[in-house]
């Protein structure tokens, strides 16, 4: 299954849930593999990828014709492959423009690995981009990571009506895998009333593990691993764990 990862507002843990959850899956023993599509490339530097080191990257691809199999890194982790991220992607919108069938094109780029992969997630820009737009074109479902904040919660009601007009417009049918509530403060009582009032309105779309801010998963990126490489016996990795899971069974569903 193809996966987006999405919300084009920033500071959502996109990012931290992308990479985890990868991790986690491959932890199980599927095949997985990792689309950094943002400029800044913190996916890509969270598995071990230093700046300098990036390409070629998903640029090279989209835009310069390199065939994706020479730009995947093998085994950034156990069963986890990589196409990076990178400044390069900054044009995206002003190259894809000017593409036949640019909407399509990521999707046509992954098309000899679909059949490689249990799963392959995208880590998209905080943005409804031309590479968001693509990146829900090749998927099959999409997950929204939220914080429980005010704004975050009015941003949740933007996007889900945008994805919608999305898929409208493109006659595409990615489905939504599910709601993620990241970095919740335990015992703060504002966060649990936003996270209730989403869990009122979205019911079963909403998944049932939470995700608290804890200072390992923080910490994980600056060492290049992910929090299970990094800090396994974490509270950050026993949440990762279950939200793979959960997103594991949801995907069966949903096949």
């Amino acid at each position: 299954m193809i996966i987006a990862v999405i919300n084009n507002k920033g500071g959502t843990g996109k990012t931290t849930t992308t990479v985890n959850v990868a991790a986690a899956l491959a932890k199980k023993g599927l095949k997985v593999l990792m689309v950094d599509l943002d400029t800044q490339a913190s996916a890509s530097m969270s598995l071990g990828i230093p700046f300098d080191k990036l390409t070629p990257s998903a640029a090279a691809v989209l835009f310069d014709g390199l065939e994706i199999e020479q730009a995947l890194r093998y085994a950034v982790g156990s069963n986890l492959d990589l196409l990076t991220g990178g400044f390069d992607l900054a044009s995206s919108d002003l190259i894809l423009a000017d593409m036949v069938g640019r909407e399509n094109r990521l999707k046509d780029c992954l098309a000899p690995l679909r059949q490689k992969y249990d799963f392959i997630f995208f880590d998209c820009p905080p943005s409804l981009s031309l590479l968001s737009v693509n990146a829900l074109v090749a998927s099959d479902a999409y997950v929204l990571p939220v914080t429980a904040e005010y704004l975050a919660l009015e941003g949740l009601v933007s996007m889900t009506l945008a994805v919608d007009e999305i898929k409208k417009e493109m006659d595409i049918h990615p489905r939504l895998l599910g709601i993620c509530f990241t970095m919740l403060i335990k015992g703060v009582k504002s966060m649990r009333e936003i996270v209730q009032l989403v869990r009122d309105e979205y019911g079963e779309k909403v998944f049932k593990t939470e995700l608290h801010r804890n200072v390992k998963l923080a910490e994980a990126p600056s060492f290049g691993k992910s929090i299970f490489s990094y800090a396994p016996r974490s509270s950050g990795a026993v949440e990762y764990a279950e939200l793979a899971e959960e997103i594991k069974k949801r995907s069966r569903l949903q096949t």
